[in-house]
Formats: structure tokens, C-alpha cells, sequence
């Protein structure tokens, strides 16, 4: 027989979205008893993930400064025929350093690592091992819901880190290298120097389809390595991979269902990623925050809350599906950079607005306005809903 475990807040998966809101919800109410229910022994998987310093509301700043690890002042991005360097601060954290913060702000029985999830409900998770938390509300964080309700793109990606023999002298990350081989779709190096011998590459692909030849990746990184004379080892042997869905149009309804109704949702869970990059770390920032203003923590009252807002959120981020439905459906994959490679000749004010999902009408017809990098007719196609 089970044991019953109570509680005030159970948040079922312990990756950067839940981990975040048991953060916040610590932090803004001290005496409240939450849990993360997590079926690995760590939290936040094997990750580095990385934001712009515009990307966070000032007032939620407080919320990931104790998590930074890494960073710069200004990044650099590199086309064949554009390269620029913009200055803007550029973060980065790391799946253990969220773990360790996370042991060090909520006491140890909050952490229920290593617990299968068999099923949750509004004020309920039921445990594979029989026990089951019973909780004011739940909020369900264990990643997405049944993908094939939304018509997306994929951005996917293999990342490593790179120790190095020699100093690599690069000063601050290239967030996007083009100058590449383009295959399988846009194709771009992504590269953060993390200590002067030590270097994260990252290969990624805005593809059609999410398959992911780690290998082959793996090979290119070396070569790419091997190209800007970075020779070593990856003795410290983190490997990342990730395959993140951009977003061209489908029923938010339908996707939101597909995980269950009446339960609360963050993350990826909720649809609460950025429709273009598949970024999930600015909603998941605000959306913690948001959260932890709520005096109503009940089931009910969190499903309403977070419902709500991604609801709203995913209405209002028509804009950024539209110029995916362009890039995926109207440009030749193989001449995708050029989109992109015209987005970077834009104002770093408004390169920033929209990583940050919050481009305004100026920012947007500044964007449309002017000469096209993909053909007319097969642009109006893609909005018209072919392909």
C-alpha cells in the first residue's frame, strides 16, 4: 500500500520550466510546501541553454541571476555575404548549476527525484510506485503534448564541448555562423567560448523533418573544430541533443487537450515556446513569475492562469508563424539563410524585441517592407496555406 504525501504545489517535471516555477514559488512564498516530481535523479536533463539580456523583463531578472554561468558582452553572427557584431549582453546556465541551485533554496523533501509519473490530475499525481501526492494544485511541466496537432518546422541541433590543447582566442559567442555548408535546410554553428581552452559547439538545422543524424553531426563539429584550428579532446563529455518544433500554425486547442484537461500546464507542456527559434526560457521566465504573484494556488485557479496566458500568448504570436510559413514553405531550403541573413541587417533594437516575442508594429513592418528573400508568388502561397 502507497503512501499519501501532501502538499501545497506539486510541479511534475523537473526541467528549466518546472524547476523555474519551484524557484519562484520558494522564493515568493517562503511558507509554502512545494514538491518537484521528477523521474530522473537530476534536475534540468543535460542542457546549456542561453538567452539575450532583452529577452528578460528587468523586474524578473532576479529569478535567473543566481543561475547564470557564463557571460559576454556583445555576440557576433557571420553570413556569406554579412557579418556584424551587436552589442548586447548574452547569458548562459547549465543543467547542473539549475540542480544545485535548486537543492540549495528548497529543502531536500521538496525534491522527489527519481519518481515515475503514472498519471496527474488538477490536485493530484499518482506515483509508479504506488504512492501519490495530493496537493492544493499541480502543474504539469514534462516537456510537450501531441506535437502532430500544430504544423511546425523543427530546429535540431547536436552540441558539444570542446576541450581544447591550444587557447581558442575567440572573445564572445557566435550565436549564428552561416558561412557553412547549407544542409538539410538552414544551417548554421553556434558557438559560446566558455573558458579560454574550452569551447561549445553546437551544429543546427532548420529542417523539414526532425530526424537527427548524430553522427554525421558529430563528424561536422569536429571538422568545423579542425577548420578554426581548435584541436583537443572532449574529455569533459558533454553531448547535447534537441530537437525544438517552430511553430507555422495549428489548433492550440486541440494541443492543449492532447495532455489532459483541467491541469495546469508550463513549458513546452503549454505551448509556451517562441514560434520562430522554439526557444521555451523567456516564457518560461515570466511564466514563473507570473505564477508566483497568484495568491490562488488551488488546481482550478493554476489551470485557468496558465490556460489563459498561453492561450493569449498564442494568439498574439501570429506574426512569427506567418514568417515561419514563409521560411519553411516558400524558401528553397537550401536558400533559407538568405531570410535571415537579410533579418540581421536590421536595427539590433528590433533583432532583440523579436527574440523576445515582442516585436511591435513598427518592428514588424520593418521586417515585411522591402525587397523579399524568397519568390512573391510562392510567398503568397505559403500564407495562403500551400505549399
Amino acid at each position: 500500500m502507497g503512501r499519501t504525501i501532501p502538499c501545497d504545489v506539486a510541479v511534475v517535471g523537473g526541467g528549466l520550466a518546472g524547476s523555474l516555477v519551484a524557484l519562484a514559488l520558494a522564493a515568493r512564498h517562503p511558507t509554502l510546501d512545494v514538491r518537484i516530481v521528477e523521474e530522473a535523479d537530476t534536475l534540468g536533463g543535460n542542457h546549456v541553454w542561453s538567452f539575450f539580456g532583452s529577452d528578460v523583463a528587468a523586474e524578473d531578472r532576479w529569478l535567473l541571476a543566481p543561475l547564470v554561468v557564463h557571460a559576454w558582452r556583445g555576440y557576433d553572427i557571420a553570413f556569406p555575404a554579412h557579418a556584424r557584431t551587436l552589442d548586447e549582453t548574452y547569458y548562459s546556465l547549465t543543467s547542473a548549476r539549475l540542480d544545485a541551485v535548486v537543492r540549495e533554496r528548497l529543502p531536500a523533501h521538496a525534491l522527489m527525484t527519481g519518481r515515475r509519473v503514472l498519471a496527474c490530475s488538477a490536485t493530484a499525481v499518482v506515483l509508479g510506485d504506488g504512492d501519490r501526492v495530493e496537493a492544493r494544485g499541480v502543474i504539469d511541466a514534462r516537456g510537450p503534448g501531441d506535437l502532430s496537432r500544430l504544423d511546425l518546422g523543427w530546429q535540431k541541433f547536436v552540441g558539444r564541448t570542446l576541450s581544447l590543447a591550444e587557447p581558442h582566442d575567440v572573445e564572445r559567442p557566435v550565436v549564428m555562423d552561416a558561412t557553412v555548408p547549407q544542409i538539410d535546410g538552414y544551417r548554421f554553428v553556434y558557438c559560446l567560448p566558455f573558458s579560454p581552452t574550452r569551447m561549445f559547439v553546437e551544429d543546427t538545422y532548420y529542417s523539414d523533418t526532425p530526424d537527427l543524424d548524430v553522427p554525421s553531426i558529430r563528424d561536422r563539429i569536429s571538422a568545423y573544430a579542425t577548420a578554426h584550428g581548435w584541436h583537443g579532446n572532449t574529455d569533459d563529455g558533454h553531448e547535447e541533443t534537441g530537437v525544438l518544433p517552430v511553430a507555422i500554425g495549428g489548433d492550440f486547442d486541440a494541443y492543449w487537450r492532447s495532455s489532459g484537461t483541467g491541469v495546469a500546464k508550463v513549458g513546452m507542456r503549454a505551448g509556451l515556446f517562441h514560434p520562430t527559434t522554439g526557444y521555451s526560457l523567456p516564457d518560461a521566465v515570466r511564466t514563473a513569475a507570473m505564477i508566483a504573484t497568484r495568491r490562488d494556488l488551488s488546481g482550478p485557479a493554476l489551470h485557468a492562469t496558465t490556460h489563459d496566458h498561453a492561450k493569449a500568448l498564442w494568439r498574439g504570436r501570429g506574426f512569427y508563424r506567418m514568417l515561419d510559413a514563409m521560411l519553411f514553405k516558400a524558401a528553397e531550403p537550401q536558400e533559407r539563410y538568405r531570410v535571415l541573413e537579410r533579418f540581421y541587417r536590421l536595427d539590433a533594437g528590433l533583432i532583440g524585441r523579436f527574440y523576445a516575442g515582442r516585436s511591435t508594429m513598427t518592428d514588424k513592418a520593418r521586417v515585411l517592407i522591402g525587397k523579399p528573400p524568397v519568390p512573391i508568388a510562392r510567398a503568397v502561397r505559403a500564407l495562403a496555406g500551400g505549399r
